[in-house]
């Protein structure tokens, strides 16, 4: 019975679904959970830098809109209302506990307004063990260097690259300009190109590595072959 309940709120559009949850339906308020929690997270997570404390936020997030249902209006898209809630309570957790020292304002005024480039859509098709472990490791390394960049560039870059959310989402979320979307995310991928450049520059420097034990082993091998080369050489040293 509980699973055919979830099903048919799943079939609900946004005004029906908080309809239902300020009815108190629990299979309503899970379903409305568990269609928004990616990109929630991600964009709590975007802020935080800890999933921990993303995870936090988000399920604060939602008592917050469970206690607010009320005040959502159909005119407005169910995820966008969410969105600007989750970012809220991700910046006042950022703000209490001065993780980046000083926070950058998400309102702050941007640059020049200027034009995104394309981004890339993973392969959903299925991979090899060993594609997937590179796979990880560059996402690693991605979600490393997103955590180095000012919460205001890595927020809007999650919200539009990640999410694919349009500039217009993003702006309505975060309370900018439309423009000031464009920048910084113009900006987070400069800056991003710009990181990933050194890493990968200063781990060139040991791509295909020689020294050590595979130096060693060379060595040895063609000594080995040079002396039984030398043994069967005529008295004169020379080869035949």
């Amino acid at each position: 019975m509980a699973l055919r309940a979830l099903h048919s709120y799943a079939t609900l559009d946004d005004a029906e679904l908080a309809r239902c949850v300020a009815a108190r339906e629990d299979g309503a308020f899970e379903t409305l959970m568990r269609r928004h929690n990616g990109r929630l997270f991600r964009v709590a997570r975007a802020i935080l830098k800890d999933d921990a404390e993303a995870e936090d936020a988000l399920q604060d997030a939602y008592i917050d809109a469970y206690r607010h249902i009320d005040g959502f209006r159909a005119d407005a898209k169910m995820s966008t209302w969410l969105t600007r809630i989750v970012v809220n309570q991700a910046l006042g957790r950022l703000r209490k506990q001065k993780r980046d020292g000083v926070v950058l304002p998400l309102t702050a005024p941007g640059r020049d307004d200027r034009e995104q480039e394309g981004h890339a859509v993973a392969d959903s098709r299925a991979e090899s063990p060993e594609k997937a472990a590179i796979r990880a490791d560059v996402r690693r390394v991605l979600e490393r260097k997103l955590d180095e960049l000012p919460v205001a560039f890595r927020t809007v870059f999650v919200m539009r690259e990640v999410e694919e959310m349009t500039v217009d989402e993003v702006a309505a979320c975060l309370s900018i300009p439309a423009a000031t979307v464009r920048t910084r995310v113009f900006r987070a991928r400069a800056l991003l190109r710009e990181s990933l450049a050194r890493e990968f520059d200063t781990a060139s420097v040991d791509v295909f590595g020689f020294a050590g034990e595979r130096c060693d082993r060379i060595v040895a091998s063609v000594l080995q072959r040079y002396r039984s080369v030398g043994s069967a050489a005529g008295d004169d040293g020379s080869i035949d």
